[in-house]
């Protein structure tokens, strides 16, 4: 959607390693946002994203209007998987139905063979590759790891938002990743005691709003209640008014 940074580059920088011919789509996506978020105040840095795609050697920026994709009496929506359900699905409804139908539109008018997409963003990576499977969309699907701060933070365009005293604070969040993944690799087997970790750690930063903590399968997004192979960590989380989600692998 814009306002990039490392992360977003990081696509780039895939899409080019693989790919003979690179596209970035930008678009703040007004059909994902609920009507109390802030689509409105959404960093929006079309001019300053082209010069630095140009030293990224992409070689086209697709950049459309609200009318291009959505012209006057647009009407269809795609109804998302059932991964979409739960966590930013129960937070955010409507977000994943914005998401799967301007993802797929996007697909359609690029008509690329490869898609980059970055793991920050977990469960749209599941829902993404969901929908392509689902409606036989003739593209690959890439899933990149997450590019962070020096102290751990989640790159994001939406850290810009955070004051210096509410930077440390979120920098929690990732280090609350890092210890749940410690605690399982010395032997913890149950969820409760991990997801327990986390917030022990959110809540030593004085995080107090947090939307959910839960470690899940990574293919079906369902709850886990003990660790008998692979899982993911989820975590929604606000420092003052700017909501973080980030996630790491157990």
């Amino acid at each position: 959607m814009g306002a990039l940074h490392e992360g977003h580059l990081s696509l780039v920088q895939a899409a080019r390693a693989e790919c003979g011919f690179t596209v970035v789509t930008i678009f703040v996506n007004p059909t994902q946002f609920g009507p109390h978020e802030d689509f409105d105040k959404y960093p929006r840095t079309l001019e300053n994203d082209l010069d630095v795609l140009a030293s990224c050697h992409a070689d086209l920026v697709f950049a459309p209007d609200r009318a291009d994709v959505y012209p006057a009496g647009c009407s269809t929506a795609v109804e998302p998987p059932l991964v979409a359900r739960r966590w930013e699905g129960e937070c955010r409804p409507g977000h994943f139905r914005g998401v799967a139908t301007v993802v797929l539109k996007l697909f359609n008018l690029a008509q690329a063979d490869v898609a980059f997409f970055g793991q920050k963003d977990y469960q749209q990576t599941v829902v993404i590759r969901q929908m392509v499977r689902d409606l036989d969309v003739p593209i690959d699907v890439r899933v990149c790891p997450t590019v962070r701060e020096s102290d751990g933070l989640a790159m994001s365009s939406r850290n810009r938002y955070l004051s210096v005293e509410q930077r440390v604070q979120a920098a929690a969040i990732s280090r609350s990743l890092r210890l749940a993944a410690q605690i399982a690799a010395d032997g913890e087997r149950q969820a409760a005691t991990l997801v327990d970790a986390v917030r022990g750690v959110l809540a030593e930063a004085q995080i107090d709003r947090i939307d959910y903590v839960a470690l899940a399968d990574p293919e079906t997004l369902e709850p886990v209640r003990e660790l008998s192979g692979p899982a993911v960590m989820l975590i929604a989380a606000h420092v003052g008014g700017t909501r973080l989600i980030d996630n790491g692998k157990i």
